[in-house]
């Protein structure tokens, strides 16, 4: 009722253009009838709709379709000469414009409205109007169902599904109603419906089975860019050997981050920077995070950010971290940061609004959206990035030691259903020295390649002769990893 009343201020106002921004056109247009239909009497002013398939058409009383004035130049040049007063309702009109022509037309129809009101109503997914109509022009923002209509809207899914199935009532669980509810903000009336209907009509009840298959879905609905991944799989914590420190760390924020009501005097957790030595475990932990924690993974790709056009770039930012505010509770992983805002030859004024847009968004965010930023060159990162207060902790991801490479090797032969007794981790292990965790990953996966060739069981031997005729990283770049860890030595807190 409110965004109902806000929206007659507005047409009330004697403002030539409004502007409504949004996808859910047809409740828009609802809400546009109901407030018509009520304001009779000296005041009132008729409805009309145009689009480009159908021409004009008055709605706000039931008459016979008669469409008229098709073409975008006939329907203005109508609106500027009819001698009553009225509201027209334009639909998609923004690619239109651009037609200078246009433009003057909507411009003398805006300058005569004082001797005879005659309101047009932009509405479209985006609408960028000209500089000269700026003036003419309010804009009216479309909210997003709150947490009670959200549970109407729910209700009236159920209420649809028990209609078409006499005799049967739909089945919540209630923990998995309330993550529903929750799940589904930042959704369209119309996409909030769909999604629950997909939930419900499946198997007519509400588990916790639905909760994946709608957040894949609203991801979808949301993510048009593309700078966005969802990561549909998060690993668990079981399957990351060694970050000891980092592990007990995330279960210590577990619940403040889900918002439990026993830890509702703390802050909820930001974020963190991983930084540390390629192949050691940043992105796995980043998605062991998400594990954790329990939510979705969302993976910002910078790479996809970039844009040859002025200002888009930084668009595309605004609009990810916006979809990401909406898909919260969940972990925005950022990997590889350096790359993305450290600079990228000479697009030095660009980088430098994609940080300040990243730095703004990070310090007054709200949602539950917690940040995992892995890095491998912390010098490439600019010091207003990692000053105390941006995140929550800075870790340093460094090469496994002896104990950690067993577990690491461990779990690697487990996942690919070696039985553990049949191998000597322990002097596998020893002779991995130096190893990252994915080139420990690589020699199993060599050996067994090994093995298959032979027509042999994969064993002890077979995976020593890989590790003696390769050399890890920590060799071949001895000298910056080296300085990679002196740098963390003392100013970043170890994993494990």
């Amino acid at each position: 009722m409110d965004r109902r009343h806000d929206l007659e201020v507005i047409l009330r106002s004697r403002t030539p253009i409004v502007i409504i921004e949004t996808r859910d056109e047809a409740r828009m247009l609802e809400m546009l009838q109901s407030i018509a239909i009520a304001s009779a009497g000296e005041n009132y002013l008729p409805l009309f709709r145009w689009t480009v398939t159908d021409g004009l058409q008055r709605i706000d009383i039931d008459l016979e379709p008669q469409p008229l004035n098709a073409e975008p130049r006939e329907v203005l040049k109508h609106i500027r000469a009819v001698s009553k007063p009225g509201i027209y309702v334009l639909l998609d009109f923004h690619p239109f414009l651009e037609d200078p022509l246009h433009v003057r037309l909507l411009k003398d129809i805006c300058i005569r409205y004082r001797e005879l009101p005659r309101q047009i109503v932009l509405i479209s997914h985006t609408v960028k109007l000209p500089s000269e109509l700026e003036s003419f022009s309010a804009r009216f923002d479309m909210a997003l169902p709150t947490e009670s209509e959200r549970r109407e809207i729910i209700q009236q899914v159920a209420n649809d599904w028990t209609s078409e199935n006499p005799g049967s009532r739909v089945q919540a669980d209630s923990k998995a109603y309330e993550l529903l509810v929750r799940n589904l903000a930042g959704l369209t009336y119309y996409d909030t419906a769909q999604l629950a209907r997909n939930a419900i009509y499946l198997d007519g009840a509400i588990t916790k089975s639905d909760l994946p298959g709608v957040m894949q879905a609203k991801y979808e609905l949301l993510n048009r860019g593309g700078a966005l991944q969802f990561e549909y799989d998060t690993a668990r914590f079981n399957d990351v050997g060694g970050l000891t420190r980092l592990k007990e760390w995330l279960a210590q924020r577990k619940s403040v981050f889900r918002g439990d009501e026993s830890a509702a005097h703390l802050d909820a957790p930001r974020g963190i920077l991983l930084l540390g030595v390629q192949g050691c475990g940043k992105s796995l932990a980043a998605k062991a995070t998400a594990g954790i924690f329990g939510v979705p993974l969302l993976r910002l790709d910078f790479g996809a950010i970039y844009d040859k056009y002025h200002g888009e770039t930084e668009r595309k930012l605004r609009e990810s971290l916006k979809t990401a505010d909406v898909m919260s509770p969940c972990v925005l992983w950022i990997d590889e940061i350096e790359k993305g805002i450290a600079g990228r030859g000479g697009e030095t004024g660009t980088t430098q609004r994609v940080l300040g847009t990243f730095l703004t968004w990070m310090a007054e965010k709200k949602r539950q959206v917690f940040v995992v930023a892995t890095a491998n060159n912390i010098s490439a990162l600019p010091p207003e990035l990692v000053r105390k207060g941006r995140f929550d902790e800075i870790f340093f991801v460094d090469l496994p030691d002896a104990k950690v490479r067993a577990s690491i090797l461990a779990i690697h032969l487990a996942n690919r259903d070696r039985r553990l007794g049949d191998f000597d981790v322990e002097a596998l292990a020893e002779a991995m020295d130096g190893y990252s965790g994915a080139e420990i990953e690589q020699a199993v996966v060599a050996a067994l390649y090994a093995a298959h060739a032979k027509k042999e069981p994969l064993a002890t031997a077979h995976i020593l002769h890989e590790v003696q005729q390769t050399r890890p990283l920590s060799i071949v770049m001895q000298e910056q990893i080296a300085a990679l860890r002196h740098w963390a030595d003392g100013r970043t807190v170890a994993c494990d």
